[in-house]
């Protein structure tokens, strides 16, 4: 199953309410982007490389490429379209080696424009497409309500995003339906340099096979500037606390994020 993740989910409501043609500086952006409902247009690009598991000595490469797009409402609302495509590459996870696209998830959170002390929240639905290739999807399509709630308090940002997708129509092969939580809980910390520590879990459970999966994120994202284009770069490592039979057992996280106020 896609997760949805803070992004990094792709990775809202502004979190520092600044004037609206007001242009952010470079201690609000590194802000918004330890946000996942921020009011900010951003590309992601979460490279996730995780060792172990399978068949073998396994090694599995994704590549989430995390679009978020903001969406002005009304003076009181904003709609925050997030995006996940994942673009995956495994060896030895399969009796054969397999490369493409994995299902999309899209997510919309309808959520106030300006935060009550500090408080940010967004509710509304998610989406799965099945649009993975060489047996790397769900083959179906799925839905099912996505909401996040966060809170700036000083440097400290703190909050969780959940989501749950269920199958529709199930499976082409009568295979189980979908039917997957997510659960994400996550603290960052933001340095007056830009630097960004966070810590987070990405948990999944799989209601149709009764499995957990939890990794447990930590690293450093730091904001930096090249030529007039404002990014976002990083990088972690990842314990897999629980997993099915056959997951990985740690990876390592790279993030490189285009950043474009507004």
């Amino acid at each position: 199953m896609p997760r949805v993740t803070p992004f990094r989910i792709a990775c809202c409501a502004t979190l520092l309410a600044a004037p609206a043609l007001a242009q952010p500086n470079d201690a609000d952006l590194a802000a918004q982007l330890a946000n996942p409902v921020a009011a900010l247009v951003s590309v992601p690009f979460q490279n996730n490389l995780d060792f172990g598991g399978g068949t073998g000595d396994a090694f599995r490469y994704t590549l989430n490429i995390q679009p978020v797009v903001p969406v002005t409402l009304t003076s009181d609302w904003n709609l925050i379209v997030r995006t996940i495509l994942p673009v995956l590459y495994n060896e030895r996870v399969y009796p054969d080696h397999r490369a493409g696209l994995g299902d999309i998830t899209q997510s919309f959170f309808f959520s106030p424009a300006r935060p009550v002390n500090g408080i940010t929240w967004g509710v509304g639905p998610a989406f799965l497409y099945p649009t993975g290739t060489d047996g790397l999807g769900q083959r179906q399509w799925g839905a099912g309500p996505t909401g996040v709630v966060l809170r700036q308090s000083g440097p400290w940002i703190y909050g969780a995003l959940v989501n749950h997708i269920w199958g529709l129509g199930g499976a082409p092969d009568g295979t189980q339906s979908a039917n997957s939580s997510f659960l994400q809980p996550f603290i960052n910390y933001v340095t007056p340099s830009q630097t960004t520590f966070f810590l987070n879990t990405e948990t999944t459970y799989d209601w149709s096979r009764q499995q957990w999966t939890v990794p447990i994120n930590a690293g450093v994202n730091q904001l930096v500037t090249i030529g007039e284009q404002r990014v976002q770069v990083g990088a972690g490592v990842r314990y897999y606390a629980e997993k099915p039979d056959g997951g990985p057992d740690w990876g390592i996280r790279l993030n490189l994020v285009f950043v474009f106020p507004r």
